[in-house]
């Protein structure tokens, strides 16, 4: 036995030597290279590809099958002289004994200057696409090969999984070049550089990646780092990819020359059995953004569908969009966008994205709700938020130094003019008309975006500040689609009154159309003339109701005024015409009529109203006032005239029935007497309509008018005086009344 032993173990030694003998032998006798041209017909026959081997042939036997391939290409068989793969060298080698039970054990595999070029034509055909399909038979018949039937889980069939075990793979130098004839785009990856451990199923493979992609249209750089843990079930379809890090820069046409950095961090995993994939622990920084959440996503087989949840860090965006080269306009507050936080649920597919359950806060504003985008290609927008408070005046476009120069050259000229606008006896000159405009040609309206937008808005506001107006419970309702925006309700409380307004905005025309109905109840007046002039005191005090229906074209102020027409209609009530003394000035008219001069210094204080009413009828940016009627305690006033809303003058005649000085002592001119009942003495307002009252004077032309008729009643009076004395008793007193008609014929 021990003998047999023996004899057994010096035979498999024999044998083994044998073997290495032989692999000795087919290694330095055999040579590979003498049979390129089997080896490029079994590529032929069995993988359908054009093999072309170039360099050599290098090989090993025992106990590695070792193959390294020099210089070598792959072609379709219909297109066998345009390479869709070519390489430098591959180099792999094969333990033996293994490949019986098809296991496959590898040693490195190296990969060199890889090389793979894949391009759709016109008809939207893929070289790939061939890869593979025999060429078709004399008759038109390329049936292919057929494949093993598969199994319940789709694989086919085998008799046994073979086992991939590799120690190593490594990729340096490849480079893959797609270019699409139909729309024209161009990816490619360059320096594309691959190495992973040991590679076995179900264990962890250590795996590093990195690369430079270029987009052509637009031109888009990206330099790129991937690490991570790799495990893979293959039969059950199953992929992991822990602790990945993806970290890189890009560059390019978007960005319009800025550079942006960016690091994602996570947990993946791909389940295709499943169709399902997940991202837990993301972590993601793109310059001064950071972000943490998590995604997952099914249907990966028909329509993806992503939800998961996200939450973005405090930051600034304003820099942060500088920094990727798309600045915000310039603010009114510079300070705006400074602080942006956001958490939100999300949900999307390849078509469409919301963002629910939003929170977001901005500045010192908060917002809650849903933003959805419903379809990316028609920029289907759906906004549904509430803000607890906005201060909407931080966020308008800063004015261009074209308006600011305007502003200042027509407030120079106000102010001009004011200087000698005083109040009181009503001596200065009658201020002229201005002449500077004052609205800016800055445009208003992003006119493309909005012909573009598909719109569905509802907006709620706790506070909100537009145009300095302090607003409450404010409601914004608003819908836009193919160029046409209309607002269905933009209503809210202001200063213990409300408002109310509707109307739409047609950018479809070259030349913007909008129209508006307005309606305003008890407002104060004072606050929208301090909301144009705030280092100013209002001339006007009051409730303000005004209902209004106007439309106007152009996408600037200047423009929007220039063209504005409609009809209004406003009521103020319990007023004042501030630091104007309308009664004082009328009194300097009776005293005239008197020939009289007043005696006492004026008084400047304010005059109050009861109502102040009328209509507007607008023209071109003009309104007329056919019956402007003021009811004052003691006056009543009763003007025409015209406001140029163009430049903000005013043109006015007024005409004021008085009852005189109504003090406890009176000025000896300015008492009335029966030749002032019923005669209305004239006012002219002319100037800046921010002079209100301050800018009207006696009516010199009027009042000489009203002089010659006072002259002609005290005539009357005297001749009825002579007819009385000369007539006495002696005629009846209708033939009196007949001779005194005579007379004032």
């Amino acid at each position: 036995m021990k003998a047999f032993g023996k004899i057994l173990g010096l035979g498999l030694l024999g044998l083994l030597l044998i073997i290495v003998a032989l692999g000795f032998a087919l290694t330095h006798l055999f040579d590979p290279n003498d049979y390129k041209d089997e080896i490029r017909q079994l590529a032929r026959d069995k993988a359908h590809v054009e093999l072309t081997l170039n360099g050599d042939i290098g090989w090993s036997l025992f106990p590695w099958l070792g193959l390294e391939l020099h210089d070598a290409s792959i072609a379709t068989l219909n297109a066998p002289t345009t390479p869709f793969a070519d390489l430098q060298m591959l180099g792999l080698s094969v333990r033996v004994l293994p490949l019986l039970t098809k296991e496959v054990q590898m040693s490195d595999v190296r990969v060199e200057g890889l090389n793979l070029t894949l391009s759709r034509d016109a008809d939207g055909h893929g070289n790939w696409e061939d890869i593979g399909k025999p060429l078709p038979t004399a008759g038109g018949d390329g049936a292919p090969a057929p494949t093993p039937a598969p199994t319940e889980s789709g694989e086919p069939s085998n008799d046994r999984q073979v086992k991939l075990d590799i120690d190593s793979l490594t990729v340096n130098n490849a480079r893959v070049q797609y270019t699409d004839a139909k729309s024209g785009q161009t990816v490619s990856a360059e320096s594309i550089q691959l190495s992973t451990g040991a590679v076995h199923q179900g264990a962890t493979i250590p795996l590093k990646a990195s690369g430079f992609f270029t987009i052509g249209q637009p031109n888009l750089k990206v330099r790129s780092e991937l690490t991570g843990d790799l495990r893979f079930d293959r039969k059950a379809k199953r992929y992991n990819l822990d602790d990945l890090r993806l970290s890189g820069e890009t560059s390019g046409e978007p960005l319009s020359g800025k550079t942006l950095a960016f690091v994602a961090q996570g947990q993946v995993l791909v389940d295709l059995a499943a169709n399902v994939a997940e991202w837990t622990g993301l972590k993601v920084s793109a310059n001064q953004l950071r972000a943490l959440g998590e995604l997952s996503a099914r249907d990966l087989n028909t329509t993806p569908q992503v939800s998961g949840g996200l939450s973005i860090a405090q930051f600034d965006l304003r820099t942060f969009l500088d920094g990727i080269g798309h600045p915000l306009p310039a603010s009114t507050d510079p300070s705006a966008f400074g602080k942006l936080e956001v958490v939100t649920r999300v949900q999307g597919s390849p078509t469409s994205l919301t963002l629910s359950d939003l929170n977001v806060k901005l500045d010192d504003s908060t917002f809650s709700g849903q933003v959805a985008v419903e379809d990316f290609s028609r920029q289907a927008l759906r906004v549904n938020l509430k803000a607890d408070r906005f201060d909407a005046d931080r966020y308008l476009p800063a004015k261009s130094d074209q308006a600011k120069g305007a502003k200042a050259a027509r407030d120079a000229q106000v102010q001009q003019q004011e200087a000698g606008a005083v109040a009181g006896a009503g001596t200065t000159p009658l201020p002229d008309a201005p002449t500077q405009v004052a609205w800016s040609t800055d445009k208003l309206l992003p006119v493309d975006r909005l012909r573009a937008l598909d719109l569905q808005a509802d907006l709620a506001f706790g506070a909100l500040t537009l145009n300095t107006l302090p607003i409450t419970q404010a409601q914004l309702k608003a819908s836009g689609q193919g160029g046409l925006l209309t607002v269905q309700n933009l209503s809210g409380n202001l200063y213990n009154g409300t408002f109310l307004a509707h109307g739409n905005v047609d950018v479809r025309p070259a030349v913007p159309q909008i129209g508006f109905d307005t309606q305003i109840t008890r407002v104060p007046v004072e606050h929208f003339i301090k909301a144009q002039h705030p280092d100013k005191t209002p001339p006007l005090k009051g409730l303000l109701t005004l209902s209004s229906d106007l439309t106007a074209s152009g996408n600037s102020q200047k423009a929007l005024i220039d063209t504005l027409n409609g009809n209004t209609r406003f009521n103020i009530d319990n007023g004042v015409l501030v630091d104007a003394n309308i009664e004082q000035q009328l009194c300097q008219g009776i005293a005239t009529l008197n020939r009289k001069q007043l005696s006492g210094e004026p008084r400047g204080k304010d005059t109050p109203f009861n109502t102040l009413r009328g209509s507007l009828v607008l023209r071109n940016g003009v309104a007329s006032n056919p019956d402007l009627k003021v009811a004052v305690p003691g006056l009543t006033l009763n003007g025409h005239g015209d406001v140029d809303l163009r430049v903000l003058g005013m043109d006015y005649r007024v005409g004021v029935l008085v009852e005189g000085d109504q003090r406890a002592m009176p000025d000896p001119a300015c008492q009335v007497n029966e030749r002032f009942v019923g005669v209305e003495l004239p006012l002219r307002c002319r100037g800046p309509l921010e002079l209100g009252a301050k800018a009207c004077r006696l009516d010199q032309e009027g009042l000489g008018k009203v002089a010659a008729q006072l002259a002609g009643n005290r005539l009357k009076d005297k001749l009825d005086e002579k007819l009385d004395e000369k007539l006495g008793d002696k005629v009846s007193p209708e033939l009196k009344d007949a001779l005194k008609g005579l007379f004032k014929r």
